[in-house]
C-alpha cells in the first residue's frame, strides 16, 4: 500500500485543527504539522491529537511554513503526500480518490475542487470572483482546463516533489501559485477532487487586503512562466 503522510500549515489554529483532523479519512500513516510561530496554542493542541509537530521561532510565511513541512516529509519516503490547511474550511473525504488516481498514473498534482459548490457552501463573493479571475488567468496561459487552482487541498505524488526546487519559491501565499507554474512548466499531469468549503469557523486563512498582493503576485508569477522562468529552474 501506499505511505501517505499529511501536512498541515499552521498559524493561529488552536480552535479549528480537531475539527480538521475529524474531518480526514484515515488514509494516512502521519500528520505533520509546522506551526509558524502562533500566538495561540496551536503546537500543543496538534500534540494533544497526536500529531508531529515543528515549530518556527519566528513567523516565517505561509509559504516557508510549507517548506519546512515538504523536507520533513520528504525524510519519511512517502508516496503521497496531501497538504491541507488546518482552519477546518475543506472537505476531504475525497482524498482517497485522489491517491488511487495518483496510483494510476493519472495525475502527479492534484487539487481540490470548491468551485462547484461554493456559493452555497458560503464563499464569501469577493473571494469567489477573485478565485474564478485568477484561475481563468492561469487556464489560458497553462492552456488548461482546471475549475479551481487556489484551494488549500493538494496532493503531490512524492517522486514530482523531488524534483520541485521548492526552496526557491517564495515565502508568503504565493508559494502556491509557484508551485503549480512550475509544475505546469515541466509537464506534469494535473487532477481534480471535489472539495466542498465550510466558512463560519475561526479563520487563520487569508484576509481581503492580502487577498489583493496575492492575486498581484500570482499574476507576476505568469508574466515569469511566460517568459520560460519556472521552465529553467531547476
Amino acid at each position: 500500500m501506499a505511505r501517505i503522510i499529511v501536512t498541515m500549515p499552521a498559524y493561529n489554529a488552536e480552535q479549528t485543527i480537531a475539527a480538521t483532523v475529524e474531518r480526514l479519512p484515515h488514509v494516512y500513516d502521519e500528520i505533520l504539522l509546522c506551526d509558524d510561530a502562533s500566538k495561540d496554542k496551536t503546537a500543543a493542541v496538534a500534540r494533544s491529537l497526536g500529531l508531529t509537530v515543528f515549530e518556527h521561532g519566528r513567523n516565517g510565511g505561509y509559504g516557508a511554513n510549507q517548506k519546512t513541512l515538504y523536507y520533513e516529509a520528504l525524510q519519511r519516503n512517502p508516496d503521497v503526500i496531501i497538504m491541507v490547511h488546518p482552519d477546518n474550511q475543506y472537505d476531504a473525504s475525497n482524498v482517497g480518490t485522489g491517491i488511487r488516481m495518483i496510483e494510476r498514473g493519472e495525475a502527479d498534482f492534484i487539487i481540490g475542487n470548491r468551485m462547484s459548490t461554493a456559493r452555497k457552501d458560503g464563499m464569501p463573493f469577493w473571494r469567489y470572483v477573485s478565485n474564478r479571475f485568477l484561475t481563468i488567468c492561469q487556464n489560458l496561459v497553462f492552456h488548461s482546463h482546471m475549475h479551481e487552482l487556489h484551494s488549500g487541498l493538494r496532493l503531490y505524488k512524492v517522486s514530482m516533489l523531488r524534483q520541485m526546487p521548492f526552496e526557491k519559491f517564495s515565502d508568503d501565499f504565493v508559494f502556491d501559485s509557484e508551485t503549480i507554474a512550475w509544475a505546469f512548466a515541466h509537464g506534469f499531469k494535473f487532477g481534480e477532487i471535489p472539495a466542498r468549503c465550510f466558512y463560519g469557523f475561526s479563520e487563520s486563512s487569508i484576509n481581503f487586503k492580502r487577498s489583493v498582493a496575492y492575486g498581484l503576485a500570482t499574476l507576476k508569477v505568469l508574466m515569469r512562466y511566460m517568459s520560460g522562468y519556472y521552465r529553467r529552474m531547476r
